[in-house]
C-alpha cells in the first residue's frame, strides 16, 4: 500500500479534463512517480494502489492508470496475479547482471569522454568532486548520493553520446533503489572519492582505456562488495529467481 498519504480533498472526473491536459497531468505523474521509485520512498516489492495514488496526488484515476502503463512500460511497476501493482523487484542473480552491465556502460561513457570533454566539463567534474569530498567530511550520506549522481550524471554528459546515454542513465535509474544500499556500506563513501579521482585523472590525461578501467571497476560489484551489498539488501526487495 501506499505510505503516507495525504486523503484531503476531492478527484477529478475524466469528463472534467480535456485531452491534452490529461496527458500533461498523466506525464508530470509519471515523473513523480518515477522519482519517489528511484529516490527510495516507493520501495521494490511495496504494493501500490490507484484510488489511493488519486487521492494522494489529488486527480482522477485516469492520468493514474496511464502515469503507471508508462512505468510498467519501462520495468519500475509490475502487474502481479492476486496483488496487482507492485513497484518492480529484481531477483539476485538478474540485478548483479544489471551492475555488470552498468560498469560496462559506465566505463564506455567515461573512455568516450576521455577523448571528448570540454575544459569546462572536466573542470565542473573537479567542482562535483569537491563537493562529495565535503559531504564525505559532513558524514551526510544522503547528500553524498545526490553529488556521486550528479558527477556520474555529468560523464554521460561529456560522452558527447545520446543513445548510450540513454541507456546508461535508464539502467542506472533502474537500479537507483538498489544502488544507494552500496552507497551506505561501510568504507563505501570514502573508496568512492578514491575510486573517482582515479576515473578524474584518466580524464585529464585523455587516456580512454585508464578512464574505462577506472570507471567500469568503480561500479561493478565483485567478491566481499557483492556479498555485503546483498546482505544489506532487505529481502523483500528482491524477486525470487
Amino acid at each position: 500500500m501506499v505510505q503516507g498519504q495525504d486523503t484531503a480533498g476531492e478527484t477529478l472526473e475524466p469528463s472534467d479534463e480535456p485531452t491534452r491536459a490529461r496527458g500533461t497531468l498523466s506525464e508530470t505523474l509519471r515523473a513523480q512517480l518515477e522519482e519517489m521509485i528511484v529516490d527510495g520512498r516507493l520501495k521494490p516489492g511495496e504494493r501500490l494502489d490507484e484510488f489511493e495514488l488519486a487521492q494522494r496526488f489529488k486527480v482522477s484515476r485516469t492520468p493514474v492508470r496511464e502515469a503507471v502503463k508508462a512505468l510498467v512500460a519501462v520495468g519500475l511497476i509490475e502487474v502481479r496475479p492476486r496483488q496487482g501493482l507492485v513497484v518492480a523487484t529484481i531477483s539476485i542473480p538478474v540485478l548483479l547482471e544489471m551492475f555488470q552491465m552498468m560498469a560496462s556502460l559506465e566505463g564506455l561513457c567515461a573512455k568516450l569522454a576521455a577523448r571528448r570533454a570540454t575544459l569546462a566539463e572536466r573542470a565542473t567534474l573537479r567542482e562535483i568532486h569537491a563537493r562529495l569530498v565535503a559531504a564525505l567530511a559532513d558524514g551526510d550520506p544522503a547528500r553524498f548520493y545526490d553529488i556521486n549522481t550528479e558527477f556520474h550524471e555529468l560523464i554521460y554528459d561529456a560522452s558527447h553520446t545520446q543513445f548510450i546515454a540513454s541507456q546508461t542513465r535508464s539502467l542506472r535509474r533502474r537500479v537507483a533503489a538498489y544502488r544507494r544500499y552500496v552507497t551506505y556500506q561501510p568504507g563505501r563513501m570514502a573508496n568512492t572519492i578514491v575510486e573517482h579521482e582515479r576515473i578524474l585523472d584518466a580524464l585529464d590525461r585523455a587516456d580512454a582505456e585508464a578512464a574505462f578501467k577506472a570507471a567500469s571497476e568503480h561500479v561493478n560489484l565483485l567478491g566481499d562488495d557483492m556479498a555485503d551489498f546483498i546482505a544489506a539488501v532487505p529481502l523483500a526487495m528482491f524477486e525470487e529467481a
